[in-house]
């Protein structure tokens, strides 16, 4: 049974807050985190910040076209809470595995929508899926970080 406007649209906005959240948090980290063993990190998260703000824009239209409103700052509801910038600015491994969490997160989220819209709502499925991939070549590149960055 295909899910309604309204629970497509709340799904929609959620993913919205999610990569709103994830703007906000590879911003703070970007600028937080210091040390050599940072700069490639600090670079990445800064590059993607463009990425994830897209995502947003992309949402947000699709949200408005179903008939919904994009939640504005006071509707926001943030939960990364592995991904807040470390006490220490030099605890890179921490960073990568809290991108790896929003990623986690981003990803099941997206595979929910599509599932929802399986059937029904194309272009909402193809917006999801073309997020996905993206949140997925996100997630193998931070990887690959923390592959590198633990081995000892």
């Amino acid at each position: 049974m295909a899910a309604s406007r309204e629970e497509v649209i709340a799904a929609l906005r959620k993913a919205y807050m999610m990569e709103v959240e994830t703007v906000i948090n590879y911003l703070a980290n970007s600028l937080h985190l210091e040390g050599v063993r940072a700069e490639a990190i600090k670079s990445s998260l800064a590059a993607d910040i463009n990425e994830e703000l897209t995502h947003a824009r992309s949402l947000g239209n699709r949200i408005k076209q179903l008939g919904g409103t994009i939640p504005g700052s006071k509707e926001l509801k943030f939960s990364q809470d592995p991904l807040q910038p470390p006490k220490d600015p030099t605890d890179v491994v921490g960073v990568i595995r809290g991108v790896l969490a929003a990623e986690d997160d981003a990803i099941k989220h997206y595979q929910s929508i599509i599932r929802m819209t399986e059937g029904d709502d194309y272009v909402t499925q193809e917006l999801a899926i073309s997020n996905l991939a993206d949140e997925d070549a996100h997630r193998q590149q931070f990887e690959g970080y923390l592959k590198e960055y633990t081995k000892g």
